[in-house]
C-alpha cells in the first residue's frame, strides 16, 4: 500500500484538486483523459452550441429533417397498413425506430424534440427558452407537411395518407382520453431520460423510441396512437381531411402538462446540471459527482474535448 503510494506521489501533473470549485478531473487524478471527455461531450451535446442563438438555424434544420423522417415513417406505415400491405405491428413499430435512429444521430443538435408537446413541456419545465419554443412548433409543423407531400406525390391521396382517427367502434371522446393518457407516459419518460431539453445518448433513445412502440401496439386501435400534433397535422393538411383534428391536439398538450406536473412532484423544479447528467444513466454517487464536474467544465468552457472544434486553440 505504502509503495502504491509513493508512485502515485512520484507522477507528474499538478496535485489533486482540494477546493470545492470543480476542476479538471484528468488533473485531479480521476480517470478522465481526453477521450472520455470526448465521449462526455457526444452524450451532452455542448450547450453553448445548443444556446448560440447564431445557432439556430442548425437546431431549425435538425428539428425540420427529424420530424420529416418521424411522420415519413408513422403516416407511411398507417397508409401502407390501412391498405392491407403491411401489418399493425410494423406499421407502430417502425416510428419507435425510427424516433431511436433520429435521437442518436441529432439529438445533441436540437434536442430531437419532433413534437410540440414535447417543446412545451421542456419549456414549462424550464430547461428550454420559451423564446425558441414558436419556431420549434412551426417548423415540426411544416417537417410533418413535407413528408405527407412526399407521401401523396408516392402514393396518392388515399387511405386519409396516414391520418391518426379514432379507431372502428371509438368516438372522439375515447380516442381523446386515450391521447392524453399515452402523451402524459411518453412525456414522462422523455422528461427522465433527456438531459436538460435534449434527447441525446442511447437511454434516451431506447427509453423514448421502446415506449413509442409500446405504446402503438395497443393502444392505436383506440386513437392510432399520435401523441403529437405535428404527426396528425401533417396528413390532416395535405389530405383535407380535418376530422377529428382537434382531439390530437388537445389529448397530447394535456397529457404533456400533466407530465410536468408529475416531474415536479418526482424532482422538483427543472433546469440546472444535474438534469443535464440525467440522460447520462449514471447511478453511483462517485461517477455522478465525477459526471457533475465534467458537464459543468463543458458548459463553462473549461475543457474542450479532443475532436471538437477550438480544442487546438486552448491548447495553445
Amino acid at each position: 500500500m505504502t509503495k502504491g503510494r509513493d508512485m502515485n506521489d512520484d507522477q507528474e501533473g499538478p496535485p489533486r484538486a482540494r477546493s470545492a470549485e470543480p476542476a479538471d478531473p484528468a488533473s485531479a487524478g480521476m480517470a478522465f483523459g481526453p477521450r472520455t471527455h470526448h465521449l462526455l461531450m457526444l452524450e451532452f451535446g455542448d450547450r453553448r452550441d445548443f444556446d448560440d442563438p447564431r445557432r439556430e438555424w442548425r437546431r431549425l434544420f435538425s428539428e425540420l429533417l427529424g420530424t420529416f423522417f418521424l411522420v415519413l415513417a408513422a403516416a407511411g406505415g398507417g397508409l401502407l397498413h390501412g391498405k392491407g400491405q403491411i401489418g399493425l405491428t410494423a406499421a407502430v413499430v417502425a416510428p419507435g425506430l425510427m424516433v431511436m435512429a433520429i435521437i442518436l444521430f441529432m439529438g445533441a443538435i436540437s434536442g430531437a424534440h419532433l413534437n410540440p408537446a414535447v417543446s412545451l413541456a421542456f419549456a414549462l419545465r424550464g430547461d428550454f427558452p420559451w423564446r425558441r419554443v414558436p419556431g420549434y412548433i412551426i417548423i415540426q409543423l411544416v417537417g410533418a407537411t413535407l413528408a405527407c407531400l412526399f407521401l401523396y406525390a408516392v402514393f396518392g391521396n388515399v387511405q386519409h395518407l396516414g391520418a391518426t382517427l379514432p379507431g372502428p367502434g371509438y368516438v372522439n371522446w375515447q380516442a381523446l382520453l386515450m391521447e392524453i393518457v399515452l402523451t402524459f407516459a411518453l412525456v414522462s419518460v422523455i422528461l427522465g431520460t433527456a438531459s436538460s431539453a435534449q434527447n441525446v445518448g442511447a437511454i434516451a433513445a431506447l427509453g423514448v423510441g421502446g415506449y413509442i412502440a409500446l405504446a402503438g401496439l395497443w393502444g392505436a386501435p383506440v386513437s392510432g396512437v399520435s401523441m403529437n400534433p405535428a404527426r396528425s397535422f401533417g396528413p390532416a393538411l395535405v389530405s383535407g381531411d380535418w376530422t377529428s383534428y382537434w382531439v390530437y391536439v388537445v389529448g397530447p398538450i394535456a397529457g404533456a402538462l400533466i407530465a410536468v406536473g408529475c416531474a415536479y412532484i418526482l424532482r422538483g423544479r427543472g433546469g440546472g446540471i444535474i438534469g443535464r447528467a440525467a440522460g447520462s444513466g449514471v447511478l453511483d454517487p462517485g461517477q455522478f459527482d465525477e459526471t457533475k464536474k465534467a458537464a459543468y467544465e463543458i458548459d463553462h468552457g473549461e475543457v474542450t474535448p479532443e475532436g471538437i472544434a477550438g480544442a487546438d486553440d486552448q491548447r495553445h
